[in-house]
């Protein structure tokens, strides 16, 4: 790895993941399938001195997720944390444990914008993918106190087979709560959604239906509504620069302190994650071998070495690598010249004829490893 490319430029965003635990049981989650324990998470004031290390580091924003973030009682004193280190605070939440009253402390407390996932459009199709009778209406009711208390409102709506076909509806439900904002997040195929990947994984035609619709609304709610949309990788022939590249942008924080180069990343074999317990932000993201083993572009094999595209995806993403072929460090399948590119039409052919049927994301319990 050359001199340039141990100096990494500072990262824009950080994930707080401030617990794994979550009233819903998604079936694509994107937690690590050794879901942590309350009793291991960092308290409010570690996250406050992370927060403040991430700040001089030069991160703008946080974003606070989990599991469900609500779930901490401390969360007002976390995101004051937050607010004092001078970072935009931004909730990802299912909105099922938030009644006024409490939602008006995390206000209170400097919360700048609410990040609402939602499962369907349809009640009872959201409440079965999300694993929580009613959850759907709790969503609904959630809504409307975040606009009340004059907050902005993103919809984050994670779509696959069984709920793609009801984007346009998605689309409306976003008007009608007041989002400014949709993101249409096809499922990231790792951990828990790639046990569950037959059961998820659209059909061509559905994917090519979605992206007509979102191309028609974006031009039909030009500045009502802004739809973020990325194409799934398993229908794609050129690789994402995943988190903007590993270790170039973002970096998340683990429940129990790990900080990672994204969200997934726990679930990679091989690696000593920094902890940041006993370890300062800023030698986690400059100095760990763990941050410093896929930035840049030394580390690559063929072809993505030689590829004239390798500094705009940064060779794709590492867990999808390894999800599909056991090494993180070979070419991402998504590549149409990646060896492995046959792994991802393999993965199609044996959705086709799966059956609906979940696994349930649940604490203390991970899913067996998927064929493929």
């Amino acid at each position: 790895m050359t001199g340039d490319e141990m100096r990494a430029q500072p990262p824009l965003g950080l994930l707080a993941e401030l617990t794994h635990r979550c009233p819903l049981r998604c079936p694509y989650c994107s937690n690590p399938t050794e879901l942590h324990r309350a009793s291991r998470e960092l308290d409010a004031a570690t996250w406050g001195r992370i927060f403040a290390e991430a700040s001089a580091l030069g991160v703008l924003q946080v974003h606070l997720s989990g599991g469900e973030p609500t779930a901490r009682r401390d969360l007002p004193a976390i995101i004051r944390h937050a607010v004092s280190a001078g970072l935009y605070t931004n909730l990802i939440t299912s909105g099922v444990l938030t009644d006024e009253r409490r939602f008006n402390e995390l206000v209170e407390a400097g919360l700048d914008h609410v990040q609402l996932s939602v499962q369907d459009a349809e009640a009872g199709s959201a409440d079965r993918i999300g694993g929580y009778a009613g959850g759907h209406s709790r969503k609904l009711a959630f809504a409307p106190i975040v606009r009340a208390a004059g907050l902005p409102l993103t919809l984050n709506a994670v779509v696959h087979r069984q709920n793609l076909d009801r984007l346009p509806d998605l689309i409306e439900l976003a008007l009608a709560l007041g989002a400014g904002r949709l993101e249409v997040a096809h499922v990231q195929y790792y951990g828990w959604a790639l046990r569950n990947r037959a059961a998820l994984l659209p059909t061509r035609a559905q994917l090519d239906a979605a992206t007509d619709t979102v191309n028609r609304a974006r031009d039909e709610l030009k500045g009502r509504l802004v739809i973020d949309y990325v194409v799934p990788d398993y229908y794609a022939t050129l690789p994402k620069a995943c988190m903007g590249g590993w270790g170039r942008q973002f970096l998340a924080v683990s429940p129990t302190g790990l900080a990672l180069p994204c969200h997934a990343a726990e679930s990679l074999p091989g690696f000593t994650f920094p902890d940041l317990r006993t370890t300062s932000l800023q030698d986690a993201w400059n100095n760990s071998e763990a941050f410093n083993r896929f930035r840049g572009t030394a580390w690559m094999p063929e072809p993505c070495r030689g590829c004239a595209r390798k500094e705009q995806d940064w060779g794709g993403c590492r867990c999808q690598a390894f999800a599909l072929t056991g090494d993180a460090a070979n070419t991402d399948p998504a590549c149409a010249l990646s060896p492995h590119h046959a792994l991802l039409d393999l993965a199609v052919r044996e959705a086709a004829e799966a059956t609906p049927d979940f696994t349930y994301r649940e604490m203390g319990r991970a899913p067996a490893p998927a064929a493929g």
